[in-house]
């Protein structure tokens, strides 16, 4: 899969009309300047040959210079990677600790008012997108009640509303999965014979029910993990956090080749590796699985 990622971006970006030899060094820049360029960055050679040495180029860690930077691919994307992972671990920290609750009590209080209240606000994230969010919450937020900074990184404060931004949706979607799960768990034997040995309802609930009820919703978290870094893109420019997400912005609007493959190839690599994640956590939350 890494490799079909590898390849479809460097064939597409290499259609994109347009040279970024001549975009780097402007439209005034002497003909061999440009000629020089292009050889030095090795856009001289056909595209099958380009296509060979980048994939020589990734098996050994080289992803090349960055044509805007003009500053090594790798040493880039490890100095905003580390930005980028902490906003998806924390819109997911948002995500959950929204989720989890809101869903086990709207399994609990079906058809009460409360549930219809929690459908309702879920419905309502789920239909409002990041790049609506994010500037409705700095209006509110750090504009009107001056308690959170507009944007930037650096402390805890900095990271609350891009994290409300990016959990939120998945936070809706979560909920409803939770809700689901818990309703179809709540109904089965094991739960009866639990509640018929006077466990505590608590413990019926956070400890067999939603345990067993945790597997089709790391399903979904492992698969909407892409969408936190999709996300990310948006999120990251509407409030000028330092991540990958941003850096790929920058190197699409510079045509950037190389800082564009290794953006989308380390975004990859992560989604590659959640997923792997994903798998081992199921055999933690369903012994049946371990075994």
């Amino acid at each position: 899969m890494l490799w079909l990622v590898v390849s479809v971006v460097f064939l597409l970006i290499h259609l994109v009309p347009g040279d970024p030899i001549q975009q780097m060094l402007g439209e005034g820049a002497a003909a061999a300047d440009i000629q020089a360029a292009r050889h030095a960055y090795g856009l001289d050679l056909p595209i099958g040959q380009q296509y060979l040495k980048y994939c020589k180029g990734v098996l050994h860690g080289d992803l090349g210079q960055s044509l805007r930077f003009n500053e090594n691919v790798g040493r880039l994307i490890a100095e905003r990677y580390p930005f980028t992972l902490e906003l998806t671990l924390a819109s997911l920290f948002v995500a959950l600790a929204l989720s989890i609750p809101a869903g086990v009590r709207s399994a609990r209080r079906r058809n009460r008012w409360d549930e219809r209240a929690i459908s309702f606000v879920s419905l309502l994230g789920l239909s409002f997108p990041n790049f609506a969010l994010g500037p409705v919450l700095i209006l509110f937020f750090a504009v009107k009640l001056g308690v959170l900074p507009v944007s930037g990184s650096g402390t805890v404060a900095h990271l609350v509303l891009p994290a409300i931004t990016m959990g939120g949706a998945l936070a809706a979607i979560l909920t409803r999965m939770v809700r689901t799960s818990m309703l179809e768990e709540l109904g089965q034997d094991y739960i009866r014979t639990a509640r018929a040995k006077g466990l505590p309802e608590r413990t019926v609930v956070y400890r067999h029910a939603l345990r067993n009820a945790m597997i089709p919703v790391l399903t979904v978290i492992g698969l909407q993990f892409g969408a936190l870094l999709a996300g990310a893109i948006v999120t990251e420019t509407i409030f000028s956090w330092p991540g990958i997400g941003r850096l790929t912005i920058q190197a699409i609007s510079n045509r950037d080749y190389y800082l564009v493959q290794g953006c989308i190839l380390a975004i990859g690599l992560t989604y590659v590796a959640v997923n792997f994640v994903t798998d081992l956590l199921y055999s933690a939350f369903n012994p049946r699985i371990r075994q």
